[in-house]
C-alpha cells in the first residue's frame, strides 16, 4: 500500500516489528551507558578504577561469547525458519534479569558481586541474540518497498523511547529535592530513597516493564517465517558451512576485505568509547544520577544530529573520507577527554573553587564540566556519523548481485572482535590504575582503523555512477564493474 504521495505505508505487522526496537533500545541507554553501569562501577564496586576494570571484564566476556555464537545464530536462522519462539524465549529470559537489577545494592563483594556481574554479562549476550533474531524478521515484517521505512521507524522509536525514559527518570527520581519548581515532584516518586540508591536501581524494573509491554505487538501481529524443516543441530552445521562460504566470497575483492578489517578496529574503539562513556564520567567527573541522566539526554539528541552530519560528509567527500573524518574527529575528542577531570582541562589543573560558577543551575556549574559535556556531545555526533557512512560504504563496495553476502560479512566484522576494545580498556586500567589510561588503547584502535582505510583504493562511487567519483583504480583488487 502507498499513501497519497506514493510512499509505502507500513501495515500493523511492520509497525509492530519497529516497535520491538523501541522496546529493547532503552536497555542500552539506561542500563549500559548512562545509569546502571556507572552506578555499578562507582557505588556497588566502591572504587571507580576497579569498577571500570570490572565493567571491562564483563563487556569482554560478553563480547567473546557474542563473537563466538551470534554470527553462527545469524547464519543458521534461515534454516531453522520460525523466529518468534526463540525470540520470545530470549525476551522472557531478559525480563527477570532486568527486573533483578533492583536487588544489586551498594557494597556487594565476593559471591554477591560475582553473581551481579554474571547477570549483567548474560543480559548483554541475550540482547545481542535479540538483535540478530529481530533483524532477521524484517524481510517478513515488511515488503522490499516498506523495509527502509520500517527500519527507519525502528531507529526513531528506539531513540524516542530511550530519551523519553531518560527524561522520565530525570523528572521522577533525580530532580526531586534538587530543584523547586511546580512541575517537579518535591520527593522522588514511589517513596524511593536516594541514599540507598533506589533511584539508580529502579531503572532495571522500568526497562523491564517497557520491554515487556512494547514487545507484545510483534508476537501478536508480525508475520513469522515458515518452519524451515531443519533440526537445530543440522541448521547450526549448515550455518557454519555458510559462514565459511561467505568469508571465501571476499577473494578477489581486496578493497572490501581491507575495509572490513579496518572496520573491526575502529568499530571496537567506537563501541568501547560508547559503552564506557557513563562509567568514565561517573568516576572522573564524579557525576551522580542527575548529571548522568542530563548527559544521556543531551548526547542522545546530538546523536540524532550525527546521522545528518554523516549524510552530508558522505555526499561531499565520499564514503571512505566521510568515515575517516568521523574517526579523526572522535579520536580528537577522546584525547580531550583523556585530559579532563573535575579539576582539569586539557591536562592542565583548574581549581573550580577559585572561579565563579558558570550559572546558578543544579548541574554543570564549572568550566571542566562544561568542557567535558561539550566533548561528549561532539563524540556522539561523530560516532553516529561513522555508523551511517560505514553502512553506505559497504553498500558501494559490495559487488553487483552480492550485497546480501557482503552485508553478512559486514555484520560479522562488527561482532567477531567486539571484545577487543573492552579487553584493552581492562588491561590498561589495571596496569596503570587509572581510568584515563584505560582509554589510551581506544585511541590506538581508532588510529589503526583510520590508517587501514588509506589502503582502500576506491569507495565504489565509480560503479554506482555517483557524483564526486574518484578516478583511482582499485590497485589492490579488481576494477569495479561499470557495465
Amino acid at each position: 500500500m502507498t499513501d497519497d504521495r506514493g510512499r509505502a505505508r507500513l501495515d500493523l505487522g511492520a509497525v509492530s516489528w519497529s516497535l520491538y526496537q523501541g522496546a529493547r533500545d532503552p536497555y542500552v541507554n539506561l542500563i549500559v551507558i548512562y545509569v546502571f553501569f556507572p552506578y555499578f562501577a562507582t557505588t556497588v564496586v566502591g572504587d571507580p578504577v576497579r569498577g571500570q576494570a570490572l565493567v571491562a571484564d564483563i563487556a569482554t566476556a560478553c563480547g567473546v561469547a557474542v563473537a563466538l555464537t551470534a554470527p553462527l545464530l545469524g547464519a543458521s536462522i534461515d534454516r531453522i525458519g520460525r523466529r518468534k519462539p526463540l525470540l520470545l524465549l530470549v525476551t522472557a529470559l531478559m525480563l527477570p534479569l532486568l527486573a533483578g537489577l533492583w536487588f544489586i545494592r551498594p557494597g556487594l563483594h565476593g559471591p554477591g558481586l560475582a553473581l551481579a556481574s554474571a547477570m549483567l554479562g548474560l543480559q548483554g549476550l541475550l540482547f545481542a541474540y535479540s538483535e540478530v533474531l529481530h533483524n532477521s524478521m524484517l524481510g517478513r515484517a515488511a515488503s522490499p518497498r516498506q523495509a527502509p521505512y520500517a527500519s527507519g521507524l525502528a531507529l526513531s522509536l528506539g531513540n524516542f523511547f530511550s530519551v523519553f525514559m531518560l527524561v522520565f527518570v530525570l523528572w521522577a527520581f533525580a530532580l526531586p529535592g534538587k530543584v523547586a519548581t511546580p512541575f517537579v515532584p518535591s520527593q522522588p516518586l514511589f517513596g524511593l530513597d536516594p541514599a540507598a540508591h533506589e533511584t539508580d536501581r529502579i531503572v532495571g524494573p522500568l526497562v523491564a516493564a517497557c520491554f515487556a509491554i512494547l514487545a507484545v505487538p510483534l508476537f501478536l501481529f508480525t508475520p513469522d517465517a515458515a518452519p524451515g524443516g531443519t533440526r537445530a543441530l543440522a541448521a547450526l552445521w549448515q550455518g557454519w558451512t555458510g559462514l565459511k562460504a561467505t568469508v571465501r566470497s571476499l577473494k578477489g575483492h581486496t578493497s572490501a576485505a581491507v575495509f572490513l578489517g579496518s572496520r573491526m578496529l575502529y568499530t571496537d574503539g567506537m563501541s568501547a568509547l560508547l559503552v564506557f562513556m557513563g562509567v568514565f564520567a561517573a568516576g572522573v567527573m564524579r557525576w551522580g544520577l542527575l548529571e548522568l541522566l542530563a548527559y544521556g539526554v543531551l548526547l542522545s539528541v546530538f546523536a540524532v544530529l550525527g546521522g545528518q552530519v554523516g549524510a552530508i560528509l558522505d555526499a561531499r567527500l565520499g564514503s571512505r573520507r566521510a568515515v575517516q573524518v568521523s574517526i579523526l574527529a572522535a579520536a580528537c575528542g577522546l584525547v580531550v577527554l583523556l585530559g579532563a577531570g573535575a579539576d582539569r582541562i586539557l591536562f592542565m589543573s583548574y581549581d573550580p573553587a577559585a572561579h565563579p560558577p558558570l550559572w546558578d543551575g543544579p548541574i554543570y556549574r564549572t568550566l571542566p564540566e562544561a568542557v567535558f559535556l561539550g566533548i561528549g556531545c561532539w563524540n556522539a555526533v561523530f560516532i553516529t556519523a561513522q555508523i551511517s557512512s560505514s553502512r553506505t560504504f559497504m553498500m558501494r563496495l559490495a559487488p553487483p548481485g552480492q550485497s546480501a553476502a557482503f552485508f553478512g560479512l559486514y555484520a560479522l566484522s562488527g561482532t567477531v572482535t567486539t571484545w577487543l576494545g573492552s579487553a584493552l580498556v581492562r588491561i590498561f586500567t589495571g596496569l596503570f590504575n587509572s581510568q584515563q589510561a584505560g582509554f589510551v588503547p581506544v585511541a590506538g584502535l581508532l588510529v589503526l582503523g583510520f590508517v587501514g582505510l588509506l589502503f582502500v583504493r576506491h569507495d565504489g562511487r565509480e560503479a554506482k555512477g555517483l557524483p564526486g567519483a574518484t578516478a583511482r583504480p582499485d590497485v589492490l583488487g579488481p576494477r569495479p564493474r561499470t557495465e
